[in-house]
């Protein structure tokens, strides 16, 4: 009786996942222009506590 299909050790000839992926990011020569934009643009101040403390605000029926 042979080895299971997942017994067997896979070799880096093989490849995997990563290596397809690298080569399709390689062959289309990096990120879009439109991701490359977004990931380059400086990031705006939040100041996200002060938000969820107008929307517990809010919820609770307080008014300005």
């Amino acid at each position: 009786m042979g080895k299971h299909v997942a017994d067997k050790p896979r070799t880096p000839e093989q490849g995997g996942r990563l290596r397809h992926y690298t080569e399709i990011e390689r062959g289309e020569a990096g990120p879009q222009p439109q991701t490359r934009e977004l990931q380059q643009r400086p990031r705006g101040r939040r100041d996200d506590g002060r938000r969820a403390a107008e929307f517990v605000r809010i919820e609770r029926g307080r008014t300005a």
